[in-house]
């Protein structure tokens, strides 16, 4: 047994460590070709080509344990041929332990001549700098080799480890109570050609850790990106070693068993479980708009005309209803279209709603800037959809220099949406059904529009309400199922209705409708005076 240092306490017994440690098998060989999975192989790849790198994982994919036996090697190694000291900062005093436990196994399991002089895990008190200059006392775990470098594990988050010489690991980062502080005392080990390795799986997408990685794919920092999830791990025989820690054969029920169990733990918490086996960033209460953007681009009050009906309306026979609905629009309709500038393109946006949300309208105004600017908006509450109709044929008829529309399409707003592209054309009328594939595809630029300051809204409670709605979901802005009461009628429910209406108006106002004037089917005489006019 090597001489132990001063600052030992004990030495750890190996019924101390976690059952997952002592488990690994014990005719495992580290120099064997197949040990490593793919991802634990290209990962530990990465980090000798690069100092800086980054491992976005989904849980338990082994990236930890492949880390542990690099570590072991290279701390075992002469400093001519490469060799380190490790340092490993966990989360909590138990992942250090963990760490700690894999290399000491690994170093049992190598050749002897490796771990010549270790005399097993110490116990010992660590130094750590704190950022006032003064000192205090912390838990850490410690392996010596004959090599004269060292595993050092510590039990607890490190103020600063300024002071610190080699390779660092900081594992299940998103999950330390102030990581960037770690991140930035680790930058100092690069003047002497340290490395930083930053490990972990996600913990909401506004935590540091996904901030680092987005800064690195936009290349804002050096950091490399490593991105394997639970299924790339099952991919590269996750579940076939499984079975070999256990001592079971694996068979393909058996895998299905297995997989199915791990994702079914999580039960309707899907967010959790994409955060925790996907690497995808869970939302939790961000929005995909800051307000502050929102109401940055609120400029002033402008008129939101309101037509709510009840249910007693349907059952009026349809000459009065047809003759209300005239009246209605003379009265609150008429004057809005004056509000429009006759020297600018006009479109709009629809989101068709019949009793559960709020249907909204929102002619889009094209300025000499291209700043959309919305002048008013129009929502309804359990209008028919003979009515709706006839409102937007009201609207569309006199909207000064009408480039085109957008039109939801999904499910029964299909019908409105043919009923106005037969009258007006489909090269006009756009009837887009509300996907994932056209939220990825389109609304990036919708929220683009709220940082470049490119859009020009009503202030008003219920719109902003709106456009906070929006939220990433796996990547995608788009609409969660929760909806909102509405702040002027409480008996009504909101579900971003008129975010989606804008949003739609973006979209058309991005329509580009070359040689459109020469378009004109003769058969149509309204549609080709509709299209020349203004020109």
């Amino acid at each position: 047994m090597a001489k132990l240092f001063g600052d030992t306490i004990r030495i750890l017994e190996w019924e101390e460590l976690p059952d997952s440690v002592r488990e690994i098998p014990k005719d495992c060989n580290p120099l064997d070709q197949g040990l490593f999975m793919a991802h634990q192989a290209e990962w530990c790849s990465l980090i000798h080509a690069h100092p800086l790198c980054i491992a976005e994982k989904g849980r338990r994919t082994g990236i930890t344990y492949a880390t542990g036996l690099d570590d072991t090697i290279t701390a075992s190694t002469t400093r001519t041929d490469g060799g380190s000291d490790i340092y490993y900062i966990g989360d909590t005093k138990e992942k250090g332990l963990e760490f700690i436990g894999y290399c000491a196994h690994m170093a049992k399991v190598m050749a002897t001549a490796m771990a010549k002089g270790w005399a097993g895990i110490e116990v010992f008190l660590f130094e750590d700098q704190q950022p006032d200059g003064g000192t205090r006392m912390i838990n850490a775990y410690r392996i010596r080799f004959a090599s004269g470098f060292k595993i050092v594990a510590l039990s607890s988050n490190p103020a600063n480890i300024r002071g610190l010489q080699g390779i660092v690991n900081i594992d299940e980062a998103a999950f330390h109570k102030n990581v960037q502080a770690v991140i930035d005392a680790c930058n100092a080990l690069l003047i002497w050609e340290g490395r930083i390795r930053i490990i972990s799986t996600h913990n909401g997408q506004k935590n540091p850790f996904n901030q680092l990685i987005q800064d690195a794919r936009a290349k804002l920092n050096p950091y490399e990106v490593f991105h394997v999830t639970f299924d790339d791990a099952v991919a590269n025989g996750l579940y076939e070693r499984v079975c070999f820690v256990k001592g079971k054969a694996p068979t393909p029920e058996g895998k299905k068993q297995w997989y199915e169990r791990v994702r079914k733990s999580y039960g309707t918490n899907t967010e959790a479980m994409k955060e925790e086996l996907d690497a995808i960033p869970r939302e939790g209460s961000g929005v995909a708009i800051p307000g502050v953007l929102i109401e940055r681009c609120m400029s002033e009050a402008r008129p939101i005309v309101r037509l709510s009906l009840d249910d007693g309306f349907k059952l009026r026979d349809l000459e009065y209803r047809d003759s209300w609905t005239n009246a209605w629009m003379d009265e609150n309709i008429k004057p809005l279209i004056k509000l429009l500038n006759p020297k600018n393109e006009h479109v709009f946006g629809s989101d068709y709603s019949r009793y559960c949300d709020m249907a909204g309208f929102a002619p889009v105004e094209i300025m000499q800037d291209l700043t959309r600017k919305v002048p008013w908006a129009l929502e309804m509450h359990n209008v028919p959809t003979r009515h709706q109709e006839q409102i937007l044929k009201y609207i569309i008829d006199r909207i000064p220099r009408w480039k085109c529309g957008a039109m939801d399409a999904t499910g029964n707003g299909l019908i409105l949406a043919e009923y106005l592209a037969d009258k007006y054309g489909y090269d006009r009328i756009f009837l887009v059904m509300l996907n994932d594939a056209w939220y990825r595809e389109n609304m990036e630029h919708f929220v683009q529009l709220f940082t470049d300051g490119m859009i020009d809204l009503m202030r008003d409670a219920d719109v902003k309400n709106d456009l906070r709605a929006l939220v990433r979901i796996d990547g995608i802005v788009k609409l969660p199922k929760l909806r909102t009461a509405d702040t002027k009628d409480n008996e009504i429910k909101r579900h971003g209705d008129m975010a989606i209406a804008l949003a739609l108006g973006d979209f058309a106002a991005s329509k580009d409708l070359p040689g459109r004037r020469m378009e004109v089917s003769m058969a149509n005489p309204w549609q080709t005076t509709r299209m020349f006019e203004g020109y």
